[in-house]
């Protein structure tokens, strides 16, 4: 009960993690949209008022070439005293650059000839005085003609109405009054894409997002220009935003990560827990039968009611110094993986000649207790060089605790068939051994070499055991600068493989 309440609580807290996580990214998310849209719409708007000044400035110089010749124009009929030339500028069409302005010399005179020793001032006052009288009474007219002055404007080529610096310093100051103070880079082309000016500092970075606005929109088609504008810092500016969110999902995932962890160390000391009752549980199993066969011993010699006879005395010898080592076998087994462990175990490896000393064990042993369980072994030792440099001592041991598994793991339906095969590949020394016992799940393949993990095998579980063997083989495979590697199919069998170097001839 304990145990779901605590998986419930630990999967409700990693599943807020999640969702606070997600929440915070989808925000962050947003903020940058927000600050891309608010970028984006801040630098178009700047553009257009950059585009809108360019072509008003343009109008202005325009005009005020006109004032400036009509201006001139006074001066001379101030300097010439003469009348009728006044009369003559005010209708010329050329001076003025107009077709429509003959109109105005229906305007009610203003004898600028009264006084002709009049000042400037007087003059500029009386066509101040005629231009208000003309739009007074001839407004469609002048009308026209402002239409006509503008339009004459666009005479002129692109490339000479244009003036890209005029138009960096109008960009520079529209994208100021909205804010955006980043460094900019852009081209002038035509209509038609032919470029007519490219900034002097000039960089690709960030090119890819550019924008674009059209100049001298309300002229014809080929008079009108293109300017594209691209920031190399933009993508910065708008992650900039980010940099907010960034602190409190750093703590959220660190909080995770830790709570995460926190659950692994939680569970897997609670396998370990299990495994090390499972030990202590199968290790009193194993020392009881020994101790139980000693103190059975003990007894009927201390008993002076049985009678002894020699063979008595040598059959309870037997029996007291096999299970003594059988009990101070297990007792070392405990004890060695302690030290295996911290790669404390003294080796003493030597030249061996690995096919030999497996036929040595198959044959003196393992042999007959296959056969008295109606199997059979097989070896097939075909190395064309067995020589690896080995601890003896372990090397059997190694061998032996995999033939034993594949006595104690095998199916009771069938005879038990042990396969061994000997080989040599890359200059390595393989070898196999192959049964056709119950297999191993797989779930449990990558458990199998974990210290005092044993296989749950259903009915089969009551086979005794510490967990440490194939933990055994393992650490003194590694310790030989070997490997080993387990292939199993629940039901079909188990082949483990064994990987050696070997001694150069």
């Amino acid at each position: 009960m304990k145990r779901s309440v605590l998986l419930i609580i630990s999967i409700g807290i990693g599943v807020s993690f999640v969702v606070l996580l997600l929440l915070q990214s989808q925000y962050t998310g947003m903020m940058v949209k927000m600050r891309k849209d608010q970028f984006d719409e801040s630098v178009k708007r700047s553009l257009d008022q950059a585009s809108h000044d360019l072509e008003r400035n343009e109008t202005f110089n325009y005009l005020e070439g006109i004032v400036s010749n009509y201006v001139e124009a006074l001066v001379e009929i101030d300097d010439d005293n003469h009348n009728a030339h006044t009369t003559k500028v005010l209708g010329n069409p050329t001076l003025l650059g107009v077709q429509h302005f003959d109109s105005i010399s229906t305007m009610p005179r203003l004898s600028l000839g009264l006084n002709q020793r009049s000042s400037f001032a007087v003059s500029t006052q009386q066509f101040q005085m005629a231009v208000r009288n003309a739009y007074l009474y001839q407004k469609n007219i002048l009308d026209e003609v402002i239409y006509s002055i503008l339009y004459s404007a666009s005479e002129n080529s692109f490339e000479e109405r244009v003036n890209p610096k005029l138009l960096d310093a109008c960009m520079r100051q529209a994208l100021e009054q909205n804010g955006i103070t980043l460094p900019f880079h852009f081209v002038i082309t035509t209509s038609d894409g032919r470029e007519v000016y490219r900034c002097t500092d000039y960089d690709e970075k960030g090119s890819e997002y550019s924008y674009t606005q059209t100049l001298f929109r309300n002229d014809p088609a080929n008079n009108m220009g293109v300017v594209k504008v691209h920031f190399p810092g933009r993508n910065k500016y708008v992650l900039g935003v980010a940099r907010l969110m960034a602190p409190a999902m750093v703590f959220t995932l660190v909080l995770f990560v830790t709570f995460m962890f926190t659950i692994y160390l939680f569970v897997r000391q609670r396998k370990i827990n299990e495994m090390k009752n499972d030990f202590v549980n199968n290790m009193t199993h194993e020392f009881k039968t020994p101790i139980a066969s000693l103190s059975l011993a003990a007894q009927m010699l201390a008993d002076d009611s049985v009678k002894k006879t020699p063979a008595m005395y040598d059959n309870l010898g037997k029996v007291i110094d096999t299970e003594t080592k059988r009990l101070r076998y297990q007792v070392e087994k405990v004890l060695q993986m302690s030290l295996y462990d911290h790669d404390n175990i003294a080796l003493k490896p030597v030249e061996l000649n690995a096919d030999e000393l497996i036929e040595n064990i198959v044959g003196t042993s393992f042999a007959l207790k296959v056969e008295r369980l109606g199997g059979m072994i097989d070896a097939q030792l075909e190395a064309e060089n067995p020589n690896i440099y080995f601890d003896e001592l372990h090397f059997t041991n190694v061998i032996s605790t995999l033939l034993d598994n594949a006595v104690k793991y095998r199916r009771e339906s069938e005879p038990i068939h042990v396969l061994l095969h000997s080989w040599n590949h890359s200059g390595k020394y393989h070898l196999s051994i192959q049964d056709n016992g119950i297999g191993i799940k797989r779930e449990d393949l990558k458990r199998i070499f974990v210290k005092f993990y044993r296989v749950h095998t259903g009915n089969q579980h009551n086979v005794k055991g510490f967990g440490l063997g194939l933990a055994y083989v393992k650490n003194m495979i590694r310790q030989h600068k070997g490997s080993i590697k387990v292939e199993s199919e629940w039901g079909q069998g188990t082949t483990f493989t064994i990987t050696l170097p070997i001694l150069k001839s």
